[in-house]
């Protein structure tokens, strides 16, 4: 799993069919890096979330070929 925070939507008319309804992020990883993540849980800006990627996001759609390789699996509350 990646944390990062969300620092904004990205807005996307135009989508193939196999795409699942749903926000597209920017997730900021580490200060530097950043990633688009789709998320299912309805994450907002400034928040910080759990990421998996690769076949594991793409196995949340079950047998659709969904063409995700980032996906939000969590919204972090707290850490203690």
């Amino acid at each position: 799993m990646i944390r990062g925070r969300v620092i904004g939507k990205v807005w996307a008319s135009k989508r193939i069919e196999a795409l699942p309804r749903g926000a597209l992020l920017e997730i900021e990883i580490e200060g530097k890096t950043r990633l688009i993540a789709f998320d299912p849980l309805g994450c907002d800006a400034g928040e910080d979330v759990l990421i998996t990627q690769g076949s594991v996001a793409a196995a949340y759609f079950g047998g659709k070929a969904a063409p995700v390789d980032a996906l939000i699996i969590g919204s972090i509350d707290e850490q203690t």
